[in-house]
């Protein structure tokens, strides 16, 4: 009988104790269910955050082949006489050069050079010349092309020529200048000396007249090389030049 109770009372405790365990368990996992979960800050950030976008594609290269002739406009004067060599020379494009239906150099680039060579015209025989070469070209929003060019052309200049591959400039030949003066000095003194002696006396004077005809010729120079501000000059490529179209288009402050 003892035996009996004894058994009893440890069933009902065994039973207490597995119901106290369960009771115990289903709270602490509630619990945990209820506990907020932190983030860490840099992680919180970072999904909070948009991602910034991936760069674009570099846009391709535009070449400008070489012998691709460009106008100019001169932005200040050039003359033999005053020019030397290391001279700037500023001046500015005229006209839009395009290619593949888009504008590659578009009107009003600035053009910079510098004057090579300069020689003076001589006083009896020799004209003037003047060689110059464009060595940057500088976009509206200050992007900035090396450049390899040459003059080409003087166009609406009648006296002037340019010959050579390097481009320069000659100045116009001083003969028919010479003779004028020379027939200028000769006839007032063929004048003085028939009024003084006749056919003789005109003779005389005529030949001292062409000689002082003469020494002016020998003491004068020819003419010069005279470029002045707004005067077109055709500049050419001499190698072609690469341009990058993302810094052609950039606005001038990003630049």
């Amino acid at each position: 009988m003892l035996d009996n109770s004894v058994s009893a009372a440890v069933v009902l405790l065994a039973t207490a104790l597995s119901a106290g365990l369960a009771t115990v368990s289903s709270a602490a996992a509630q619990t945990s269910q209820d506990t907020p979960h932190l983030i860490p800050r840099a992680n919180a950030v970072s999904q909070s955050q948009p991602q910034p976008e991936a760069d674009p594609p570099a846009a391709a290269t535009l070449t400008v082949p070489a012998g691709t002739k460009i106008p100019l406009t001169l932005k200040q004067g050039i003359n033999s006489k005053s020019a030397r060599p290391g001279d700037p020379v500023y001046a500015q494009t005229a006209f839009p050069i395009t290619q593949n239906d888009q504008i590659v150099i578009p009107a009003g680039t600035f053009v910079q050079g510098e004057v090579r060579n300069v020689v003076r015209p001589g006083r009896v025989k020799g004209r003037a010349e003047l060689q110059m070469s464009f060595t940057s070209m500088i976009f509206p929003n200050g992007y900035t092309v090396l450049l390899p060019g040459a003059v080409q052309n003087t166009p609406g200049s009648k006296d002037n020529t340019v010959n050579g591959k390097e481009g320069t400039i000659q100045g116009p030949g001083g003969k028919g200048k010479d003779a004028a003066t020379v027939a200028t000095a000769t006839i007032p003194g063929a004048g003085i000396g028939a009024i003084a002696d006749g056919g003789k006396g005109a003779a005389i004077g005529a030949a001292a007249g062409g000689v002082i005809g003469l020494a002016t010729v020998l003491l004068t120079r020819g003419p010069e090389i005279q470029l002045g501000t707004g005067d077109s000059i055709e500049m050419i490529l001499e190698s072609s030049i690469d341009l990058n179209p993302a810094k052609m288009h950039r606005p001038a402050s990003a630049q």
